[in-house]
């Protein structure tokens, strides 16, 4: 089993590295690994030489009783001593150098959730605020290529742990604390990643994605999440326009926000859904068969899901999903 584990395609992998805080953590743990390989092939070679070289020769031979040898307790205390300052030593300057955050970047506020990750994006008058928040959004987190960005990290239940190993090492999402890290994407693409702490029933399934964006891209982006929600013509009875009003009637408007339309605390925000590519944890592709399984039972697609079976109908689902694809 161990080795097949590793025949799947890596999506997440520390050892490929895309990003400048990723190729600074590899810095300290390449090193220190062959350190560790070194000392194991040391201690693991004196072990079977002491086996073989030292055994009883026969059932009443007693083995050579050996005290007080200066010269190997001096090594032994030495060696390691010298072997872990080797190790100390830039350990504290990397510990230095992650936490040096830079100066007027664009700050995104991570919240964990039981179990979806929130973005909230600052305002471009203000993009070192998470505070002072211009759109949120779920699951995806589009950062600019080739830049620098401070995430905070906080958690609204349990302990989380945040990590997208292409690009960053871990850090924990915590209620009550705030937590910063930095997070670098060396060109544009879709990086993976997931909590990695256990966070209950559904851990598996609180996934994320970042996608690294070229500047000029990832402005378009923000313009795209900062346009007004689509709203639905007055007295117009399409499917999407239905759909609109079974999302107020059901209790969907009560945990989603979609801008305009309901302020719902919940769950993530729908305003521009249609424009995610995954849904519900990053678990399924944002594809109509797969809202309709998801909006028909989520406690059964995601296990300990906070979002109810609202035993809707066909019909419902059908209109929600029409509307929901209005949500560009």
């Amino acid at each position: 089993m161990v080795t097949l584990g590793g025949c799947t395609h890596p999506l997440q992998s520390t050892l490929d590295v895309h990003g400048s805080i990723a190729r600074l953590e590899n810095t300290l743990f390449v090193p220190v690994f062959w350190i560790a390989v070194g000392v194991l092939c040391l201690v693991t070679g004196l072990v079977l030489y002491c086996v073989f070289k030292f055994r009883a020769r026969s059932e009443d031979e007693a083995p050579k009783q050996i005290h007080g040898n200066t010269r190997a307790e001096i090594a032994w205390t030495i060696l390691p001593a010298i072997l872990l300052a080797s190790i100390a030593v830039p350990t504290v300057k990397f510990v230095f150098d992650l936490n040096n955050f830079p100066n007027n970047a664009l700050t995104i506020a991570v919240t964990g959730h039981r179990w979806w990750w929130q973005f909230d994006y600052p305002t471009a008058t203000n993009p070192t605020n998470p505070g002072d928040i211009d759109f949120s959004t779920a699951t995806q987190l589009h950062i600019p290529i080739q830049t620098k960005v401070v995430l905070t990290l906080t958690s609204v239940d349990v302990i989380h742990n945040f990590w997208v190993p292409e690009l960053a090492g871990k850090l924990y999402a915590i209620p009550g604390r705030t937590n910063k890290m930095v997070i670098e994407a060396d060109q544009a693409g879709t990086y993976y990643g997931q909590c990695s702490e256990f966070c209950g029933t559904s851990h598996a399934n609180m996934r994320l994605q970042v996608i690294a964006q070229t500047p000029a891209d990832y402005e378009a982006w923000v313009a795209s999440q900062e346009a007004p929600a689509v709203t639905q013509p007055a007295g117009s009875t399409s499917e999407a326009a239905v759909g609109s009003q079974v999302f107020q009637t059901v209790g969907c408007a009560g945990c989603h926000t979609i801008t305009g339309v309901s302020d719902g605390m919940v769950g993530p925000n729908l305003t521009h859904f249609a424009s995610r590519s995954v849904f519900a944890g990053a678990i399924f592709a944002n594809t109509d068969p797969n809202l309709r399984l998801w909006l028909a039972n989520p406690p059964l697609e995601k296990p300990g899901s906070v979002m109810p079976n609202l035993h809707l109908s066909s019909t419902q689902i059908t209109a929600l999903v029409a509307y929901l694809d209005t949500l560009k």
